[in-house]
């Protein structure tokens, strides 16, 4: 059978030797880069597999086998559709679990011993189909536009629902719409930081903040000129703070985005001034998650997406998170109920 990975003559020329008829196998294959993933794309963009031959048996004079050499024909289809995949995943996955998921999602019409052979050759965990759930790429009608986070930091979950976050203002679309003076501005505070002025560039970053925005280093200790958004996730209500399961609920969502680096799709501006959205992370549709481990409520007021429903039933059935309590109070009511919150 001449699947991708799972025939021998192929692997054995993927892992063993460093050239492949006088040509050495290109750098994607024999070493993993910085990103999880890249090797991957990078397989893909150059069509490797379409210079690595597939040895089939010989065919002798005695035996008549073939000896003409061939690649595996689904090869260079598997690996197109992995670059189209990895191109479309803004931001790309970070993590381990983040690629396998793209790569399970992608070949899903493929032979399962194919992708499994796949994700074992790059190191990738092989989660089940189940535990890789299909994203919405745009869940429902009416997606006013997409952004891409900074990594998130811990301190910026409000609670099981809310969260603050920012956005680059090199993204084409906040380039557009940054004030002239908040530009002039971080200039500014950056010229006086120079000079070692700390007052007046302390100064300078409380009007950006006022505006907005706010100056963050990078990981490369790069400053970089952000905008802040207050997201709230449709589609969920997580129990408040200072209700049962409030502090759970808070640190879940905590624990699937701090560090990490979000896909946003947003629809509209509530009546607080957040942007009402669907959070992607790592190729995990969040509010999914919410509602699978039981930390929050399918808020059907203003979401009626079937599946939410069924995500939420699921929990319940398995009584897990805020569903361990016989009869949780629901957020709206407790809100309801205590107008000052």
């Amino acid at each position: 059978m001449a699947s991708l990975y799972c025939a021998a003559p192929i692997t054995r020329l993927l892992c063993s030797p460093q050239e492949v008829n006088g040509k050495p196998i290109p750098r994607p294959l024999r070493e993993r880069h910085n990103s999880i993933f890249s090797s991957i794309a990078s397989a893909a963009r150059s069509r490797v597999y379409d210079d690595i031959p597939y040895r089939q048996p010989l065919r002798s004079k005695k035996t008549n086998h073939d000896c003409r050499v061939r690649r595996p024909p689904s090869s260079s289809r598997k690996y197109r559709k992995l670059s189209a995949a990895w191109k479309e995943a803004k931001p790309p996955p970070k993590t381990p679990e983040g690629a396998a998921r793209l790569v399970i999602l992608t070949l899903k019409n493929h032979q399962k011993v194919d992708v499994q052979g796949l994700l074992a050759f790059y190191g990738l965990p092989n989660l089940e189909i189940s535990d890789a759930s299909e994203i919405p790429v745009s869940s429902l009608p009416g997606v006013q536009f997409k952004m891409e986070t900074l990594p998130v930091d811990p301190r910026a979950v409000a609670d099981g629902d809310t969260i603050t976050v920012y956005v680059n203002t090199t993204d084409p679309r906040e380039s557009s719409i940054v004030p002239s003076r908040i530009i002039e501005a971080a200039v500014n505070r950056a010229n006086a930081r120079s000079v070692r002025d700390f007052k007046t560039a302390d100064s300078l970053h409380k009007i950006i903040i006022e505006a907005g925005y706010r100056v963050i280093q990078g990981s490369n200790h790069q400053e970089i000129l952000a905008r802040k958004y207050r997201i709230r996730l449709r589609g969920i209500d997580a129990p408040e703070n200072s209700m049962p399961y409030g502090k759970e609920s808070k640190d879940e969502l905590t624990k699937l985005v701090q560090g990490k680096c979000l896909q946003i799709l947003v629809y509209e501006e509530d009546q607080y001034g957040r942007s009402v959205g669907d959070i992607y992370c790592d190729s995990i549709f969040v509010q999914e998650k919410m509602l699978k481990t039981g930390f929050a409520w399918h808020y059907t007021a203003y979401d009626k997406r079937p599946e939410f429903a069924q995500w939420e039933k699921s929990a319940r059935l398995a009584r897990r998170g805020l569903w361990a309590a016989s009869n949780p109070e629901k957020p709206w009511d407790y809100r309801k109920n205590n107008p000052r919150l």
